[in-house]
This record gives structure tokens, C-alpha cells and sequence, in this order.
């Protein structure tokens, strides 16, 4: 079991450091790729994206290095959040195609919680 939660915070990982990075540094894009992104303040695309970095950081480091391991639900149970409030927002804006890749991420994101805690 542990095997395959490490598996999941890795894909878990990659997949927020991709769109955390994306949203952080690479705004214009983040504009082409996504198109809420557009008519959100940069800001706050920035702070979503530095948060998704934070937590995949928080994902993996805590529990490898053995260094306060909470913080590793921790981290999966805020970018859970992060992602729920995405959907959210995705279905006010009918973009349906987005929502689906939320439920993929919170579900990983889930998944480190519970079986990290």
C-alpha cells in the first residue's frame, strides 16, 4: 500500500508542479492554454500557482525526508481544496472540460490525505 501511495504522490506531483509552474511563470502560456486565465487578475493566477508548487512540494518532502511527515496530508488535503474550489468555479463557468481534470487531481490529492494521515 504505501508503493502505491508514493506512486500517486508522485503523479500528484508532477501534475501540480506542470500547471503550478505554468500559472507562476509561464502567465502567457497559462493565457493560451487555459482561457479563464484571461479574464482573472494575474495576481491571483500567480497565487494559485505558487500554492500548487508549495503543495507538491509539501507532498513529497515532508514524507521523504521523514521531516515533520504531517505536513504531507497536510499539503494534499490543501491542494484537495484548491481543486474542489477550481471545480467549483469551473461549473459557474460551464467549462465542464475543466472539471474533469479537477476531479482527477483532487481525487489523487485525496488519496495522499487519507492515506497519509
Amino acid at each position: 500500500m504505501n508503493i502505491a501511495i508514493w506512486i500517486i504522490q508522485g503523479l500528484a506531483a508532477l501534475g501540480f508542479i506542470y500547471s503550478g509552474w505554468l500559472k507562476a511563470f509561464q502567465y502567457e502560456q497559462a493565457k493560451a492554454s487555459w482561457g479563464w486565465v484571461k479574464e482573472v487578475p494575474k495576481g491571483f493566477v500567480l497565487f494559485i500557482g505558487l500554492a500548487e508548487l508549495l503543495g507538491a512540494i509539501g507532498v513529497i518532502l515532508p514524507q521523504a525526508l521523514n521531516l515533520m511527515p504531517i505536513l504531507t496530508p497536510l499539503a494534499a488535503t490543501g491542494l484537495a481544496a484548491v481543486v474542489l474550489f477550481g471545480a467549483i468555479f469551473h461549473i459557474a463557468r460551464k467549462e465542464y472540460r475543466e472539471i474533469l481534470v479537477n476531479v482527477v487531481f483532487f481525487t489523487l490529492a485525496l488519496i495522499v490525505a487519507i492515506g497519509r494521515f
